[in-house]
């Protein structure tokens, strides 16, 4: 059996230009998908060469029950409609224990959406927010 702590039950915390915006419970889209360009090469027709292109980085998108941390969501995205600036982040993959797990450099971050909770009396759910950014990047370090 092996020593190494897989991410299962964890928490994701998110940090833009070294403003720590909280710890989200949900993290989706990291990911990225590789364009590629055929090459039918002349007199070779045993395979067509598969030239890498373009790279595609998926938004990522997280969610978490509103806390106290909601505002300075808020605030880094009022300050981006104010002047659209890109900035690099980290998103850190928490055990249940706070420990890391893992760490991604997120480069040239730009938040496009958040969404706010559904208040409704009748259901006794969380608050839920939800923060959408686009990125140039990503790396593990």
């Amino acid at each position: 059996m092996t020593d190494d702590v897989f991410a299962s039950s964890v928490f994701f915390q998110l940090s833009v230009a070294g403003n720590d915006l909280g710890a989200f419970h949900t993290c989706e889209g990291l990911g990225a998908q590789m364009e590629v360009e055929q090459f039918a090469e002349g007199g070779n027709n045993g395979f067509t060469w598969q030239l890498p292109s373009r790279i595609t980085w998926s938004n990522i998108t997280m969610t978490r029950p509103v806390t106290a941390d909601s505002a300075k969501v808020l605030k880094w995205f009022g300050e981006v409609v104010q002047r659209a600036e890109r900035k690099d982040g980290e998103i850190v993959a928490l055990a249940p224990d706070l420990t890391p797990i893992v760490r991604w450099q997120v480069l040239g971050v730009l938040p496009i959406r958040w969404q706010g909770p559904s208040f409704d009396p009748s259901q006794s759910q969380a608050a839920v927010e939800t923060l959408e950014f686009s990125h140039e990047g990503l790396a593990a370090s």
